[in-house]
């Protein structure tokens, strides 16, 4: 059953209700054509339409990747705890790319039962899953003896048991198919002590072993898994810092090193990459 939180967008649909508009497969034009006892018929190819979902897509890095994969021709899924954010990402999109069909939902990815639910969605309504980018993250700046009461909880909720649970609904379709692609989000702060890193760190340290020890499981299965380790990049956690703006990165290049090592042919697959400012790390 699809939740009235749902709302879907593209050229099919001019209307936030939920119709039987989104196909696995469209229509390019015709290849050719046959009369047949005085009637024409039209012969397509049929295009196949791949599916990515990322979560945490309405800003940052998330947003970037989105609409990346959405100007590569993928339908997208998105996620957001704010509606009006999911809202005005889709009209985005729209204008961008009229072409591209849009799921959005708002989800709180600190709630397991809101991410299952978005996941089952998802399943619901597109029958193959290609690509899962588990982007959806918090940062709650701090050291681990100072640190306001629960910021580990929050963090551990957002940054590690999201991507877990996103996974756990998602990666069975994968499997059946034996192809897919999962990006983990992780961060620097996955690899070494920052200032202020606290329970940040923590999160992220346990994602990054969360997605080497996927890595590993899906190996034979023919399911991607690549790690991503950037640096300070402009977002809304660097909002109001004054710094030079080309001392920090841009989302877009994120996106486009996530787009470079999903191109890649089956047989090889990124692992982990690590994507800092020039200048080194703040």
């Amino acid at each position: 059953m699809i939740p009235p939180e749902l709302v879907l967008t593209g050229d099919k649909l001019k209307t936030p209700k939920v119709t039987n508009f989104i196909l696995a497969q469209r229509l390019d034009s015709p290849i050719s054509q046959v009369r047949e006892n005085g009637i024409l018929r039209y012969h397509f190819k049929a295009i196949i339409i791949m599916k990515a979902i990322i979560t945490g897509a309405t800003k940052g890095i998330g947003k970037a990747v989105a609409l990346k994969f959405a100007s590569e021709g993928f339908d997208i899924a998105i996620c957001s705890r704010t509606e009006t954010d999911l809202d005005a990402f889709a009209a985005e999109v729209a204008e961008l790319y009229p072409k591209i069909d849009v799921l959005t939902m708002k989800v709180d990815m600190r709630d397991k039962d809101q991410v299952k639910s978005f996941g089952e969605v998802i399943k619901d309504i597109w029958k193959t899953v290609d690509v899962l980018i588990n982007n959806a993250g918090l940062f709650i700046p701090g050291e681990i003896h100072t640190e306001t009461e629960g910021s580990l909880e929050n963090m551990i909720e957002t940054n590690l048991y999201s991507a877990y649970y996103m996974t756990r609904a998602l990666i069975p379709p994968m499997i059946a198919a034996k192809k897919g692609h999962i990006f983990n989000i992780c961060s620097v702060a996955s690899i070494l002590a920052l200032p202020n890193g606290g329970s940040y760190s923590i999160s992220k340290y346990a994602l990054m072993g969360f997605s080497t020890v996927l890595r590993d499981e899906m190996k034979d299965k023919g399911v991607k898994v690549t790690a991503v380790l950037p640096g300070a990049t402009w977002s809304n956690s660097w909002a109001g810092v004054e710094l030079p703006y080309e001392r920090l990165m841009e989302a877009k290049d994120i996106a486009n090193s996530i787009w470079g090592c999903y191109d890649l042919g089956p047989s090889a697959v990124v692992e982990e990459i690590i994507i800092r400012p020039q200048l080194g790390d703040l």
